[in-house]
This record gives structure tokens, C-alpha cells and sequence, in this order.
């Protein structure tokens, strides 16, 4: 099993759950406000005539956990759903998983997914 964590613009997370639901992979996601300093610089905005570039823009972060063969149509979903081809469209991290297990059965493995 992977782990998939994919940072994105804000605006996309709805594209992102609409093609994960028409591949079939919407088994699961859970989904994090986060903030982040990357290639993307932010606007300048004028606070009390201050004028002001912030340095954290706000994104999005999914995490889905999903089987090894299931991974690269995965990403290609994702990568499908979330590009603009501008700065900013975001990561996508992939790490292992050694177990999980559900809570509720105890089933542990592909079946507590």
C-alpha cells in the first residue's frame, strides 16, 4: 500500500474529488487547509497602506491511501484533474504504508481501506 499526498490550489479540490469519483478511486481521502512558501510568490496587497507580499499562500492537502497497482492511474488522475500549467499546481508525495488497520472490525491490510 502508498500513501498519495498531493498539494494543490484551493480551487481545485472539487476537480479533484469529481475525477477521483469518475475513476473509481474515492474510497477515501482526508483533505487539510495547509499554508505554504514554494516557486508560486504571493500578490502584493496593500494592508493600512502598507504594501505587503505574503510568503505562505494558503493550499490544499489530500491524502489518500491506496494499493501499489493502483498508484500510477492514481497520480495520472490527479495530475489530470489539478494542472493549469502555471506556477503553483502543486506536489504529489508518495510513501509506503506497512499496515492499516479499521478501527471499528479490526481488519487490517487492503480490506481496512
Amino acid at each position: 500500500m502508498k500513501k498519495v499526498e498531493v498539494i494543490i490550489r484551493t480551487d481545485k479540490l472539487e476537480d479533484l474529488k469529481e475525477a477521483l469519483s469518475k475513476a473509481g478511486l474515492s474510497n477515501g481521502m482526508t483533505v487539510s487547509q495547509v499554508l505554504g512558501h514554494g516557486n508560486q510568490k504571493g500578490f502584493p496587497e496593500n494592508f493600512r497602506g502598507q504594501k505587503i507580499v505574503p510568503t505562505l499562500l494558503a493550499k490544499v492537502k489530500a491524502e489518500i491511501i491506496i494499493q501499489d497497482e493502483l498508484v500510477d492511474k492514481l497520480v495520472d488522475v490527479i495530475i489530470n484533474a489539478v494542472s493549469t500549467g502555471e506556477v503553483g499546481d502543486g506536489k504529489i508525495f508518495i510513501f509506503p504504508i506497512d499496515d492499516v488497520i479499521r478501527i471499528r472490525t479490526k481488519e487490517r491490510g487492503v480490506d481496512a481501506l
